[in-house]
């Protein structure tokens, strides 16, 4: 860590839906507007909230996770994503203390600990008055050495309430005020069962964020805030580089031109739940991406491999089943032994067939199994897991740790050949996860790159050994061509994760 720590703030709350995550993106906003650089990141496995944030920021949100990296990776990992930024800005999840475990392993007060970050403490007000402060002692008090450094009230109803509130803030608990929102259904961002939809998926999501930031300029304390978050480094706020506003493209980096492999991704309103770090270790070794709309490419361009992350395919089923001219060349693609890492959403795609709502919806029949979308998760949380079957991916033996929130199932699952022991969590039946056919993989269960660095490694080999068996012939299919360089550039912008043109 450097000698003056970069000045930081995390936004955390007693409970979720509090408003922690309107109000990061309303403070991610307002501060980039004021030309700062801000670097958001997200504690936790999610994909949905770090949307929000990279577009409110115009930086790539990234994640921090106590359990699925390793401490002095998660470190590494924080110092270089703020490497240009000149304020560092942590969402947490769930309530500030909980954790994995009893003794809260791995909350958000425990990374804020260890970063040395100062928490903005947000409290759901409504039909609460003198008791917020008897919350907010109860969580100064429980493990006194996380700093509670300011506290945000949130849905206030009017000025006396506020009043009120502050008034008994104030005399019990010495800590500042740094803002009263009030209530306001138009902060209220669209969710679905996963939380907030993600904001490439609706078209209102700019406008969304613009008037999330000038509540925020309006009702919070700014410079308070800011003079909090240098308080870890006084001085450093005016070095590191001034944002220009830019919003980034999908995970930033394209390999270089000599790469020797390409790797197909797909990345549209369905599949939109990738890690950046996933994506950059793909790159780092040495292969290109090529982003693959699924709604709109009936054909695969030229690639050796294939990346189907998690998304949202139960809400996209007809649009997903009427391009089954990319399904079937899919399909064919992998009969041929084009390697597949699919995970999630990406499984369910190459499943028999998604039921919703008593239909069933053609997918691309890979996976001898049909998909049942359930009113309730049927996996949710972290997973633990043993690989006791060869794979191209993971050595057998290896335990890795990662997460699933599913609303699906598979149905039919005594037949499948899978790669996993599931010894915390669900994956596809209780049991097992990470089902294998021929070079496909598909598993219910995310990994995070910085958590398992042997795969993105796996991956690009599978990719290169594929790529030297059919060097006579096109890669993958024998159908299209490589894009073209004209065509690189939209691809790259797609900006499923930005403000869009």
């Amino acid at each position: 860590m450097k000698d003056k720590l970069l000045p930081r703030f995390m936004v955390a709350a007693p409970s979720g839906r509090s408003g922690k995550t309107v109000i990061s993106i309303g403070l991610a906003s307002v501060l980039t507007k004021q030309g700062y650089t801000v670097q958001p990141f997200k504690k936790g496995p999610d994909y949905i909230d770090p949307s929000w944030l990279s577009a409110a920021s115009g930086n790539m949100c990234r994640n921090l996770d106590a359990f699925l990296m390793k401490k002095n990776v998660l470190l590494k990992s924080f110092e270089q994503a703020s490497a240009d930024a000149n304020i560092a800005l942590i969402e947490g999840n769930m309530g500030l203390y909980d954790g994995i475990d009893r003794n809260g392993n791995g909350s958000s007060a425990y990374l804020a600990r260890l970063l040395q970050v100062p928490i903005l403490l947000v409290i759901d007000t409504a039909r609460m008055t003198r008791s917020v402060a008897a919350l907010i002692m109860g969580y100064q008090s429980f493990e006194p050495d996380t700093r509670i450094a300011g506290i945000i009230l949130n849905n206030v109803s009017g000025s006396r309430h506020a009043g009120k509130l502050i008034d008994a803030v104030e005399q019990y608990c010495k800590i500042p005020v740094l803002g009263t929102i009030p209530r306001d259904i138009g902060l209220n961002i669209s969710e679905r069962h996963l939380g907030l939809i993600p904001f490439h998926e609706n078209a209102s999501s700019a406008s969304a964020i613009e008037y999330i930031s000038r509540k925020a300029e309006k009702h919070l304390d700014i410079a308070g805030i800011l003079k909090i978050a240098a308080g870890t480094g006084e001085g450093y706020l005016n070095h590191g580089r001034q944002s220009k506003g830019v919003s980034p493209g999908p995970y930033g980096v394209w390999a270089a031109s000599e790469s020797p492999v390409r790797i197909g991704v797909f990345l549209d309103r369905v599949f939109s739940f990738y890690y950046p770090e996933n994506l950059e270790a793909l790159t780092k070794g040495g292969a290109r991406l090529v982003f693959i709309d699924s709604l709109r490419d009936s054909t695969l361009p030229g690639i050796d491999a294939l990346y189907i992350g998690g998304g949202f395919p139960e809400f996209y089923l007809e649009e997903l089943a009427a391009n089954n001219a990319l399904m079937a060349e899919i399909a064919l693609s992998i009969e041929r032994g084009l390697p597949v890492y699919a995970e999630c959403a990406g499984l369910m795609y190459l499943c028999k067939g998604i039921r919703s709502n008593n239909r069933l919806y053609p997918m691309a029949g890979l996976i001898p199994s049909v998909i049942e979308i359930c009113k309730k998760p049927q996996g949710h949380g972290y997973v633990e897991i043993e690989v006791v079957q060869e794979n191209q991916f993971f050595p057998v033996g290896k335990v890795l740790r990662g997460h699933e929130f599913h609303h699906s199932m598979l149905t039919d699952t005594d037949a499948l050949e899978c790669a996993f022991h599931v010894r915390r969590g669900t994956g596809i039946d209780g049991l097992k996860d990470g089902i294998i056919y021929k070079n496909l993989f598909a598993s219910y269960t995310h990994l995070h790159a910085l958590g398992t660095p042997e795969w993105a490694g796996a991956f690009v080999s599978s990719a290169l050994q594929y790529k030297n068996r059919t060097r006579n012939r096109h890669p993958a299919t024998n159908i299209g061509a490589y894009m073209s360089e004209t065509e690189k550039p939209s691809r790259q912008a797609a900006g499923y994760w930005t403000q869009q043109e």
